[in-house]
């Protein structure tokens, strides 16, 4: 995973960017067509590669965004990346700003052998300071 670990964070620093910027061709050229965003709301909500593109650079602007602390896993020819991501954004002229916790699937292409984005997982993160160490009690490893 030491390998892939600054790749991923490159990939997903130059989607963020993208975003920021409403770059088009380069959100496109990071964002396979498969792509799914899916918004942990109640209830849930799916966008698709063509609906998160046109949003991104039209509506569901960012402006700044910061990761926190990150988790990555090397699957082979996919990576899952996570972390807390904290954004200044707005939808339609409303503040859409806050924390929330990012899940990111990238995917190697077959023919260039570079990364897509396939998915992402956007949720809010869990508050109460109870709930990590009531997890880590659960754990046979320890």
């Amino acid at each position: 995973m030491a390998d892939l670990l600054p790749i991923l964070e490159t990939m997903e620093n130059r989607w963020m960017r993208a975003w920021v910027g409403r770059d088009l061709r380069t959100l496109k050229g990071l964002t396979s067509r498969k792509f799914m965003l899916l918004i942990g709301s109640k209830p849930c909500v799916i966008l698709d590669a063509a609906s998160w593109v046109e949003a991104a650079t039209t509506r569901y602007l960012c402006t700044s965004y910061r990761f926190g602390d990150v988790y990555a896993r090397d699957l082979g020819s996919v990576a899952l990346f996570a972390s807390e991501l904290e954004v200044q954004a707005t939808m339609d002229g409303h503040d859409w700003s806050g924390r929330l916790w990012v899940t990111d699937l990238w995917r190697k292409t077959g023919v260039r052998r570079g990364w897509r984005m396939i998915e992402r997982v956007l949720s809010r993160p869990e508050d109460n300071p109870q709930v990590p160490n009531a997890i880590r009690s659960l754990q046979l490893w320890r």
